[in-house]
Parts: structure tokens; C-alpha cells; sequence
């Protein structure tokens, strides 16, 4: 490993398993039933949700990537980050677009990505040191939903947390997890970068989570796997039919995997039995989608002032720029510590 490159890593050996074990024990226990979707990602999920992001009927993923190729210049220029910290970063494949245009800015110093897998985190940092050789990445592997404990590197920091996963919450989750990244925002300049998706028609939402191809539906079903893998569940992926539905109420999408037939699945690692009714869904996901003037609103219940705003031509998707409510305007960033 390069001598430019560390990992902190925060996590216990044992945090996976108790995480999934506390997971499926608290939502296959509750009414209804439901299960967070981080668990969809193992190795075969992520090659799954990588194939869902070039469906033509999933957007989020290029109309985000066209507004980083679009403005990643200008949002360089308003934060002067001489640290990009992101969040769940995985591959890191879209933030190039931010290192590049951080890089010819002259600021950027520091890469901090934060993230679950230490092999992820690892391989993305030998790539961009390989690319960026004057880089220096210090990786945190961490759950930032429990831990948001950022790297120590110099300021003035961008945090972005990108594809639009905040909408993984739900409103009271948004406001802690919102307050706490306002809280972690304590160098002067520094700003978050968000990108959300936006409300729309629910034809085209639907869609985006239900394609034709059955690959959404190969995704949701491979939480099921991850159980009969990791706790010696005996769930029968084809008793169960995928379901994407819009909530008008909250304005999210819902994936859900709702039982054929009454049926009960064991699960001896947990010594649990989970009954299963007829019709009866098991909430897999949830995928809320925004307006402006409501995340401006949760944004300022967190202490937290929206800057700037910007969207792809169709309007499908949002990144926005906020800083604490108390910061100077970004219009005129404040220059590099030497830290």
C-alpha cells in the first residue's frame, strides 16, 4: 500500500454479523416486517445494483453523474476543499469527477472516504493514487448511519454524500442524521454536498425500482440470500413477488417483497420462526424523493443553509451545496489551513 494512503479502521471483527443478526431479529419480529437495505449488498448485490444503474428505466445515477460533469468545476470554485470527505463512497467512481475538478482548482490535498467494506475502501485508494500522485487518501472504515466520526485533515472540507442514499431515512432519521453532519462541520468553510432525487410523475418513479428486465426484482430477492447465507435462513426466493410502490403521503418509493402463500420461514441462527400471511410484505426499502423547498426546510431545521442548487435539463435529480447557517457566503471561499 502506498505510503500516501491510510485506513482507520473503526469497526469491531464482529460488526457485520451482529449488525445483520440485531437487523433481522428487530424487523422480522415487527408489524410490519422489514429489513434496511444496506443488507442487499454483498458481493452479488453490488454487481447486481451496478447493472440496475445502466437500465434504462433507473435515471438517478446518469442525470447525477451529467450535473457533476456539468457543475463539478463550479462547485470546486465555491468550496476551495482542500479535503473531499465522502460518504459511502464504495468505488469512488463518480467523486473523479470532483477530484478532477478539486485537482485543477490547486486545492485539493486530502481524499477522506468513509465506508463499511476496508477491501473497497483499499482498492479504491491504490486506484487513485495510481491517477492522483500527488493524493493523499485517509479512508475511515466506518457505519456512518452510528459513527460519524470524520478524518482530522485540513480544512476547509467538502463532505459530499451522493446518490441521493439520505433518502434511505425517513424524515426523523433525515433530521438526526442532518443535525449530526451539521455537527461535524467545525472547520472554517466547510460544506456538504448532497444529491437527492427528486418527486416526479409515479409512472416514471415505478419504473425506476420495477424494470422490465427483472433485475430490481433480483436485487430485492437478494436480501434473502444474504440471510440464507449469513443466519441459515430457509427463505424460498420464489415465494415471494417483487413490489415497487410510490407512497403519495410521504412521497417515497417502497420496495417490498410480499409472500405468495401463508408460510412460516425458520431462521436457526437466530432460533426465530417468522410467520408469513398470505399478501403480507416485508419492507426491503425505502427511497424517499424530494422538493427544494421542503429539503430547504430540513436543511434549516439542522442548523444547516442551502447555497446552491443544481439539476439535470429534466429536473430529475438535485445536487445542492449547504453550509452551516452561521458561515460566510461561499461565493468568496476562505483560503486553505496548513493543516
Amino acid at each position: 500500500m502506498p505510503d500516501r494512503i491510510t485506513i482507520d479502521n473503526r469497526l469491531p471483527e464482529d460488526h457485520r454479523a451482529r449488525s445483520l443478526r440485531a437487523d433481522a431479529t428487530a424487523g422480522l419480529t415487527a408489524d410490519p416486517k422489514s429489513l434496511p437495505p444496506k443488507w442487499f449488498y454483498d458481493a452479488h448485490g453490488s454487481v447486481l445494483f451496478d447493472r440496475i444503474t445502466r437500465l434504462p428505466e433507473y435515471y438517478p445515477t446518469r442525470a447525477e453523474r451529467m450535473i457533476l460533469r456539468a457543475h463539478a468545476e463550479e462547485i470546486a470554485r465555491l468550496s476551495g476543499a482542500r479535503t473531499l470527505v465522502e460518504l459511502g463512497s464504495g468505488s469512488s467512481d463518480k467523486t473523479r469527477l470532483l477530484l478532477d475538478a478539486l485537482t485543477a482548482a490547486g486545492s485539493l490535498k486530502h481524499y477522506a472516504p468513509v465506508d463499511v467494506s476496508e477491501a473497497a475502501l483499499a482498492d479504491a485508494a491504490d486506484a487513485l493514487c495510481r491517477d492522483y500522485p500527488d493524493l493523499r487518501v485517509a479512508a475511515t472504515v466506518t457505519d456512518f448511519e452510528a459513527d460519524l466520526a470524520l478524518p482530522e485533515a485540513g480544512g476547509p472540507r467538502l463532505i459530499a454524500f451522493l446518490g441521493s442514499t439520505l433518502g434511505n431515512f425517513v424524515r426523523e432519521q433525515r433530521a438526526a442524521f442532518l443535525a449530526r453532519l451539521r455537527a461535524a462541520l467545525t472547520s472554517e468553510g466547510d460544506a456538504l454536498l448532497l444529491g437527492l432525487d427528486l418527486v416526479k410523475d409515479p409512472k416514471t418513479l415505478v419504473r425506476a425500482y420495477d424494470d422490465d428486465q427483472g433485475v430490481t426484482a433480483a436485487f430485492n430477492k437478494n436480501v434473502l440470500r444474504v440471510l440464507n447465507r449469513e443466519l441459515r435462513a430457509e427463505f424460498d426466493l420464489g415465494a415471494y413477488d417483487h413490489r415497487a410502490v410510490w407512497d403519495p403521503e410521504a412521497e417515497h418509493i417502497e420496495m417490498r417483497l410480499r409472500a405468495r402463500v401463508a408460510h412460516q420461514v425458520k431462521i436457526p441462527a437466530l432460533d426465530l420462526t417468522v410467520d408469513f400471511g398470505r399478501g403480507e410484505d416485508l419492507r426491503t426499502e425505502i427511497s424517499a424523493k424530494f422538493r427544494r423547498e421542503t429539503v430547504t426546510e430540513e436543511l434549516a431545521a439542522a442548523g444547516l443553509e442551502l447555497a446552491h442548487w443544481w439539476t439535470d435539463p429534466q429536473s430529475r435529480f438535485a445536487l445542492l451545496l449547504a453550509t452551516p447557517a452561521a458561515a460566510p457566503s461561499l461565493e468568496d471561499p476562505p483560503q486553505p489551513s496548513d493543516a
